[in-house]
C-alpha cells in the first residue's frame, strides 16, 4: 500500500511540476514616472515583490515614449518635474490614442491639488487616483494598483 501512495505521490508531483512549467502567467505592468530616483525605486521594490514588471522613467518626456514603447497596464505619475512635467505629459498621452485616453494613471506626488490651474487639468486628464505621497505607504499603494488592474 505504501509503494502506491508513493507512486500517486510522484505522479502528482510530476503533474504539477509540469502544469507549473506550462502554464502562462503574464506579468501587469507598470510605468513609475518620477524624477526621484529614491521614489521609483521604493515603488518599483514594492511592485516588484508583489509580481509585477516594472518601468521606470525620470520626466514626462522619456515616461511617454516608454508609455508607447511598453504599453504598460497602469501609469504611476509624478506631476513635478524637469523636461516635462507629468499633467503635460499626461494630456498628451490622452490625446494620442486609444490606448492613451484608457490608460490608467494615478497620479502620485507631493503636491496638493490647491491650486485652480493644476485641479483643472487634473479633472481634464481624468487620472483614476490623485495620491498624495505622503498619506500613503508604498504597500498602500500597490493595493491601489491591484485593484485597478488586477480582476477580482
Amino acid at each position: 500500500f505504501a509503494a502506491k501512495i508513493t507512486n500517486c505521490s510522484r505522479f502528482l508531483i510530476k503533474q504539477q511540476v509540469y502544469y507549473m512549467n506550462t502554464k502562462k502567467t503574464i506579468k501587469k505592468k507598470i510605468l513609475i514616472i518620477d524624477d526621484d530616483f529614491f521614489i521609483r525605486d521604493i515603488y518599483a521594490t514594492a511592485l516588484n515583490s508583489e509580481g509585477f514588471e516594472v518601468i521606470t522613467a525620470e520626466n514626462g518626456e522619456e515616461g511617454l515614449q516608454k508609455v508607447f514603447d511598453k504599453t504598460p497596464d497602469l501609469i504611476l505619475l509624478d506631476i513635478l518635474m524637469p523636461v516635462e512635467d507629468g499633467l503635460t505629459m499626461l494630456q498628451k498621452l490622452r490625446e494620442k490614442n486609444n490606448y492613451g485616453k484608457n490608460v490608467p494613471v494615478i497620479l502620485l506626488t507631493n503636491l496638493s491639488a490647491g491650486n485652480e490651474d493644476i485641479v483643472k487639468k487634473i479633472a481634464e486628464t481624468e487620472p483614476v487616483y490623485y495620491i498624495v505621497k505622503s498619506t500613503l505607504t508604498p504597500q498602500q499603494v500597490v493595493l491601489k494598483v491591484k485593484e485597478i488592474i488586477l480582476p477580482n
